[in-house]
């Protein structure tokens, strides 16, 4: 079993590996969480500028994960939306597990995924502009929340491929476009080409958890399918679903067919 111990960023919203993370850290425990990603960062990566070096696998590129996890509904008390600030200043609660409770990892998910912040930069307020990736899957073991902002110790997730996931790949790539297609309102020159998608099937998986307009328990579930087959099986369920609704609703846009009450990060 291959654990690690990495900073916590809770969101109430769900990252998948392979897909860009966009967050502004204006939350003080976050904001030191990303002080202590800089300290080991050179310069020209930290700031993101046009001197900036590509990542080379070095301990520094080590020194900048931390693991994203969604947070369970109805828990967090903070008014913000996905890394962005509602009202920085309703946080009635202070300190790293401030909106989470008494025992903050029952406010989570316990499966989430490692990013790797590639960018990093300081703005003059003090708050931080970060571009991550999620790179792989983890399981919340526990939760350290003695220091400024949380810390888990986690175990990787492996992905197991299952049976027939080449084959189901395939049907749920046929299925997404037919989804897009439907969003689109057979607009084609909307539609992502088939030369734009991938063909492996853990790439297709998470890629199609991503870009298909579902809430996020559901969303979760996806994230901790025990394989990519199984994972597959879901989204062409969901796909088909989704797009004879869409057909049968067709006066209702797209984005109001997924709206569920769901507690803001």
């Amino acid at each position: 079993m291959t654990t690690a111990r990495l900073p916590l960023f809770p969101l109430n919203s769900v990252l998948f590996p392979g897909l860009v993370l966009p967050l502004n850290v204006f939350e003080e425990r976050y904001r030191a969480m990303m002080r202590d990603l800089l300290k080991s960062s050179p310069d020209s990566l930290a700031d993101g500028g046009p001197d900036a070096v590509p990542d080379d696998g070095t301990q520094d590129d080590e020194a900048r994960r931390f693991a994203v996890v969604a947070i369970r509904d109805g828990r967090e008390t903070a008014r913000t939306a996905t890394g962005m600030p509602d009202d920085p200043t309703a946080m009635t609660e202070q300190g790293p597990a401030a909106g989470f409770g008494a025992d903050p990892i029952q406010a989570f998910h316990r499966v989430g995924c490692i990013a790797d912040a590639a960018t990093i930069r300081e703005r003059e307020d003090g708050s931080f502009e970060v571009l991550a990736t999620g790179t792989k899957r983890v399981k919340i073991l526990s939760v350290d929340a003695t220091g400024p902002y949380l810390v888990a110790e986690l175990e990787e997730l492996d992905e197991d491929p299952g049976d027939e996931a080449g084959a189901l790949a395939e049907g749920v790539l046929r299925a997404f476009r037919a989804y897009q297609k439907r969003l689109a309102g057979a607009r084609e020159a909307t539609l992502t080409s088939a030369a734009d998608l991938p063909d492996e099937p853990s790439v297709v998986s998470y890629l199609v958890a991503a870009a298909t307009m579902l809430d996020t328990p559901t969303r979760q579930r996806l994230l901790q399918a025990p394989d990519t087959a199984t994972r597959l099986r879901e989204e062409l369920t969901i796909l088909r679903q989704e797009t004879a609704l869409i057909r049968h609703l067709p006066s209702i846009p797209a984005e109001a067919l997924t709206r569920a009450p769901t507690c803001p990060n």
